[in-house]
């Protein structure tokens, strides 16, 4: 077959690129993004884009702030708002750099970290170089204009100074005049941490990104680690608590050559600005990419020739700026952090929720984790993230659940994959398992549903009704495609399924559908009354239309889902409109030939019942009206009516008690009553007596009912109709064909004016009924009297409305507790 060699699909899941095959094809055999015209180039390897940023990110400019004082900036003029002016600045640069491309941003950052690799060199030289102890006087603007002033010592390596470093020892900070505490102190050294994603945020520039991200992370990390321990051992060991606290800068002072920590705060700052604004600016343009916020991101899925998301860029440059206005670090550190924290729990939580997915196709190059360190890692970011600022962090979940509300209910269905399909499949799974059919109680009875429709633009107001009447239970729309695979080149059912799951998006029922390919439409049901469902979820009751000469009507050309303007989009699946609506062929006309005979489909019934289960079929429900979707209505003005005997036998009337099909009416009217379109609805029982009996016995029977009723907690009406009228009509010879004599039973002899006294009685008591609840009889054992009674069924219901007619076979309540 042709898709056989297919290549591998282009989801940039396996990271091919041009000159790069990962996952053991050429670049000349794969069909990702690399072999397409437009699409730019993956250049930077493992080190310059993960390594490099990383590093630059995770030192930051907080390195360097606790390393060097606010006097670098005192030859300038000061100020909250030359601050900002500064700030803007240096911004500006940073987004020059950007706007010009990723190329130039990793040039640029391995320069940078060579300057900050040579600025940092000078801190751990200038104590050897300083062999004696130092003095400074230290001052500060405190509240009032009064001048603060204290004395500092830098000892040299000294174990004392040490031993008195060790303790917390929190004090008043003097940018911000509030006092420092654990959760401010981790607030704003975490900071100095949050470039860990810096290589993440790259993967789209990468060469190798499912290589290059952890084996670049790991070896930043552990680099940024090991200076930042040796630059904690170095200052508590050589510098005061006074020096420590009153002056963020004091590396300055006893550097060798003081400038060399000014170059590493400007060469910090900017590449730790340019990391995040080049990695945010990534990220922003994805989400526009996959339209999950619509038109407000919308603008930033736009690139350069080159490639280069500059309107992305761009945006993020301005959130940036709004940021810039705070003035001070100190002051947002608590908010970046509790975000980040947010952000790091997030991605906890996808790498958890992939590893209890079980997912096939989930195996990471770094494969040192498990749920348990996901789960550790989720815990530990929340609970840093209330020690550093509650109200920040209440705020970030409920802006967070905001956002995922958002998404849920108005982002566009993407074509990426969903890591909830992968749990729910998994929990499903699982949960089938326990599902144990032995253990079935008629306490817990519910319908399971397989509705087998032929065309459902004539079918619609059915498929609505049986989704109000499953009660939470299994719902199926079953389709038998007639054909045979062995003169088919291939399956034609498997190109429909996307038809028919759009079809029950439009009408916005919660139903599966289940297709099959066979000969006759008999057997394609009986295929379906078998495999369809899984372990214990599988129909119970099979839902037919009824089997008339009726000119069915079209639906979509009523309801206004099916019926809106040819330009309307379609869904993410590949089906719009228009195709929806030539894939199903217009309705029946009076002189198309039918599907299938009556022969068969009253063999369908008896298969069924054969099958142990139970049938129902419903007539007259396009005249049904408030079951589509947009419909809103409490059911107020609607009545059920249910008449639980057989009228097509008198006799079996007589009983004082119900048989299992009678019980089961009642259910299914119930189910219904429960529904929320028929929560509010009255229901009626109608019991058919013969009043002029001698022995009263219909005044017993109503009893029993009545007493039945308040077991079964059922709320409804009881309505004696007497029928003796139509009784005599029952024992009417009829005629019957010579070659059925001997073959109809006395309960089919039915003569075609007791039909009409039958239907003549529904008429009078249920014209007003929004739907009717009848008894179905069995269907006749010999195929030859499948016609007569279809006749019966026709004349019985006929002009009566909505009507369904019910076989029940299963147990499905009880009375005692």
């Amino acid at each position: 077959m042709s898709n056989e060699h297919t290549p591998l699909l282009a989801h940039g899941v396996c990271g091919l690129s041009a000159d790069n095959a990962v996952c053991g094809i050429g670049a000349s055999e794969g069909t990702g993004e690399a072999n397409t015209p437009n699409a730019v180039p993956r250049k930077l390897n493992t080190f310059f884009g993960v390594i490099v940023p990383t590093v630059l990110s995770m030192f930051s400019i907080v390195l360097f702030l606790r390393t060097a004082s606010s006097s670098v900036f005192r030859v300038l003029p000061q100020g909250y708002w030359y601050t900002v002016l500064y700030s803007s600045i240096v911004l500006l640069l940073v987004l020059m750099v950007c706007l010009v491309g990723a190329h130039i941003f990793a040039r640029t950052s391995f320069l940078i970290l060579l300057v900050v690799t040579i600025s940092l060199l000078s801190i751990y030289i200038s104590p050897l170089a300083l062999t004696t102890p130092l003095k400074f006087l230290i001052t500060h603007q405190g509240p009032g204009n009064q001048t603060l002033t204290y004395n500092a010592s830098y000892t040299g390596f000294n174990g004392t100074t040490l031993k008195d470093n060790l303790g917390s020892g929190y004090t008043v900070d003097y940018s911000t005049g509030k006092v420092m505490s654990f959760a401010t102190v981790f607030a704003v050294m975490f900071t100095s941490c949050t470039g860990i994603m810096a290589g993440a945020n790259m993967s789209g520039e990468l060469k190798n990104p499912s290589a290059a991200i952890p084996k670049g992370t790991i070896i930043a990390v552990l680099y940024t680690f090991i200076v930042y321990v040796l630059l904690f051992i170095l200052a508590s060991s050589t510098c005061e608590r006074t020096l420590l606290a009153q002056d963020y800068g004091f590396f300055q002072r006893i550097n060798i050559w003081p400038p060399f920590v000014t170059i590493g705060i400007y060469c910090s700052a900017l590449s730790a600005a340019m990391c995040s604004l080049i990695g945010a600016s990534r990220i922003l343009h994805a989400l526009a990419l996959d339209q999950l916020f619509g038109f407000p991101l919308a603008p930033a899925a736009i690139t350069s020739s080159s490639g280069n998301p500059w309107v992305a860029v761009l945006y993020t440059w301005g959130l940036a700026q709004c940021v810039v206005f705070a003035g001070q670090l100190n002051a947002i550190a608590g908010l970046v952090t509790v975000f980040y924290l947010l952000a790091y729990a997030a991605v906890d939580l996808a790498c958890l929720a992939l590893e209890w997915a079980s997912a096939p196709n989930f195996r990471p190059t770094f494969q040192v984790f498990s749920w348990h360190t996901c789960l550790l890692g989720i815990l530990s970011c929340l609970v840093m993230m209330f020690v550093i600022n509650p109200v920040y962090s209440s705020a970030s979940i409920v802006l967070l659940l905001l956002l995922l509300l958002f998404l849920h209910y108005r982002s566009p269905t993407s074509s990426w994959g969903y890591i909830s399909q992968a749990l729910i499949f998994h929990q499903v799974r699982k949960y089938l398992l326990m599902l144990d059919v032995r253990k079935d109680h008629v306490k817990f009875w519910r319908p399971q549903v397989l509705l087998m429709v032929a065309n459902p633009r004539s079918s619609c107001q059915l498929i609505n009704f049986v989704n109000q009447l499953k009660k939470g239970g299994l719902f199926v729309l079953g389709h038998v495609k007639l054909g045979d695979l062995d003169t088919l080149p291939s399956d034609p059912v498997q190109q429909q399924y996307n038809f028919w799951l759009s079809l029950v998006d439009k009408l916005g029922v919660k139903a599966f559908v289940d297709l099959t390919l066979s000969p006759s439409v008999r057997q394609g049901t009986q295929h379906l009354l078998r495999i369809t469902g899984l372990g214990g979820m599988k129909p119970n009751t099979l839902v037919l239309g009824f089997y008339d000469s009726c000119t069915p009507e079209d639906y979509f050309l009523q309801d206004p889902a099916f019926c809106e303007s040819k330009g309307s989009g379609g869904d993410d699946f590949g089906v719009d409109l228009p195709s929806l609506q030539a894939h199903f062929p217009p309705v029946r006309h009076l002189e198309s030939p039918r599907w299938l005979t009556s022969e068969e489909y009253v063999g369908i019934i008896s298969d069924a019942i054969k099958m142990s289960k139970n049938v129902c079929l419903g007539r007259y429900f396009f005249q049904l009206q408030g079951e589509g979707m947009g419909t809103k209505m409490d059911g107020a003005a609607r009545i059920i009516d249910v008449w639980p005997l057989n009228l097509l036998q008198p006799s079996s009337t007589s009983a004082a008690s119900v048989d299992v099909c009678s019980l089961f009416l009642l259910q299914m009217a119930c189910v219904l009553n429960m529904a929320s379109r028929w929560r509010h609805a009255r229901m009626r029982i109608f019991l058919c007596v013969e009043a002029e009996s001698s022995d009263q016995g219909w005044v017993v029977k109503e009893e029993t009912y009545r007493e039945l009723l308040r077991k079964l907690r059922i709320r409804a009406s009881i309505k004696i109709v007497p029928w003796d009228s139509v009784v005599q009509l029952y024992g009417q010879k009829q005629t019957q064909d010579p070659e059925l004599e001997g073959l109809t039973k006395p309960a089919q002899a039915l003569s075609e004016d007791f039909q009409s006294a039958v239907n003549r009685m529904l008429m009078e008591h249920s014209a007003e009924a929004a739907v009717r609840f009848l008894y179905l009889p069995r269907p006749p054992a010999h195929s030859s009297q499948s016609h007569k009674y279809l006749s019966q069924l026709e004349a019985v219901t006929y002009g009566l409305g909505p009507t369904l007619l019910i076989h029940g076979l299963t147990p499905v309540t009880c009375t005692e507790l």
